[in-house]
């Protein structure tokens, strides 16, 4: 072998492992398990965003990473019985919340009214669903479920466990057989049609700081002054940021009792981490039944106000669904 073959085999050879390095650097980057957290460290807020979650979990985990990106954190897993599924057929959708020592999590601490919230939304941001299962005694959680169509859905598991000090909410996908046909998110819109309701959405969201968004609900042109109390408010919100489905927690601004009546305002405060495009779930109560409203939001690096139009559509008339949004076919 003469010397200039060597000195190109050589550069070559470097040129690998430089590349497997880097490789190896950015894999370590974005792996979505954050099992490296002890529950010390992660229990700590290390920002502003954090100390939001007292009352239902944090804007950051200990890393830095948005609520919902990983199927780890603190030392908890989120594991299914199964991944993997057929779109129409009902089924259990069951699962555990794995300890820091290995072992499903049977006790845990409340957080609007419920132990732990699971919500199931298809990759594309359609099919929501905001559903609350059963524990049983050996920390396994069961519900009935159906997916409505194929392709991967998104699992988010909402939850405190006893002893932490924050709220946990780790995401993990699962594959659904069947018919996959794309849904396009609706377009950015201030005022959105429901079983009946109409709700506008009001505010100047802006990208890294805390923004107010008020929701407005009316029936037949007129406020619905008598919203009941659900999940210990006047509405749940849910906000998912497109492309990643970061999930972001949002705080109502008025607590509300059993027996209370409200609207037909509701307000939240939330914090858009980046500019993008974003979209809202709002779940509210009336007459005994939930409702869920779903608004898509563009967010810029500065504020710009949502205005609602001038005049409100005509009501558009939907099968009732416990709070969900199906893909549309």
């Amino acid at each position: 072998m003469n010397r200039a073959v060597a000195l190109r085999l050589g550069a070559f050879a470097g040129a690998l492992v430089l590349a497997f390095a880097a490789a190896y650097g950015i894999g370590s980057a974005v792996d979505p398990i954050a099992a490296a957290d002890t529950p010390a460290q992660a229990a700590q807020p290390t920002d502003g965003m954090a100390d939001m979650g007292a009352e239902h979990g944090g804007g950051h985990d200990s890393g830095g990473q948005l609520p919902g990106l990983a199927v780890s954190d603190a030392g908890y897993t989120f594991a299914p019985a199964t991944t993997f599924f057929t779109s129409g057929a009902k089924t259990q959708l069951r699962f555990t919340i794995q300890g820091p020592d290995g072992r499903p999590v049977t006790k845990y601490t409340k957080t609007h009214e419920k132990d732990l919230h699971l919500i199931v939304v298809r990759r594309d941001l359609s099919g929501f669903h905001h559903v609350h299962p059963t524990l049983a005694a050996d920390g396994t959680w069961s519900i009935p479920f159906t997916f409505t169509a194929g392709g991967t859905w998104r699992l988010y598991a909402d939850f405190q466990p006893a002893g932490l000090d924050r709220n946990l909410t780790l995401g993990t996908d699962v594959n659904v057989s069947g018919l996959y046909i794309p849904v396009p998110l609706n377009d950015p819109a201030a005022v959105t049609s429901v079983q009946g309701y109409d709700v506008t959405l009001a505010g100047t969201p802006v990208a890294g700081k805390e923004s107010q968004l008020t929701f407005k609900v009316s029936r037949g042109g007129k406020p619905v002054t008598d919203l009941q109390p659900y999940l210990g408010a006047f509405g749940h919100l849910v906000s998912l940021r497109s492309g990643d489905l970061a999930y972001l927690h949002n705080h109502p601004a008025q607590h509300a009792e059993p027996g209370m009546k409200g609207g037909p305002e509701i307000t939240f405060a939330t914090t858009f981490p980046t500019a993008g495009t974003y979209s809202l779930f709002l779940d509210f109560q009336h007459a005994g039944a939930v409702h869920t409203a779903e608004f898509t939001v563009k967010v810029g690096s500065t504020g710009t106000a949502i205005v609602p139009p001038t005049a409100v559509p005509a009501h558009e008339e939907h099968e009732e669904e416990d709070h969900s949004h199906e893909p549309v076919r």
